[in-house]
């Protein structure tokens, strides 16, 4: 399905970060939130690729429960969202005020 216009999936690992930096957080959990937000749930084949991705980065941990893993910032992932937000309201902040 060819999608029209801009597309804006290329701030998921920003994206988890974010929603990290405010709490631990499964990967279903996650997936939930970034579907309410984007308005499409991303895929299990999107979702955990990128958590794998942080977690080897070492911006991420996952400590297991059963079954579930729950996800939390590292310090160095704390680091990043600060170094990443900065980033994204330097190139995107304009997009705010009001003309």
């Amino acid at each position: 399905m060819k999608r029209e216009g801009c597309d804006m999936r290329g701030f998921l690992s920003f994206q988890v970060l974010w929603l990290l930096s405010r709490k631990r957080m499964t990967g279903e959990a996650l997936a939930r939130e970034l579907g309410r937000r984007r308005g499409e749930k991303p895929k299990a084949g999107t979702i955990y690729p990128a958590l794998k991705d942080l977690r080897e980065k070492e911006l991420i941990e996952g400590s297991r429960s059963g079954k579930e893993v729950s996800y939390a910032l590292t310090q160095s992932g704390r680091k990043e969202v600060r170094r990443a937000t900065l980033y994204f309201c330097r190139c995107f902040g304009d997009v705010f005020q009001e003309s």
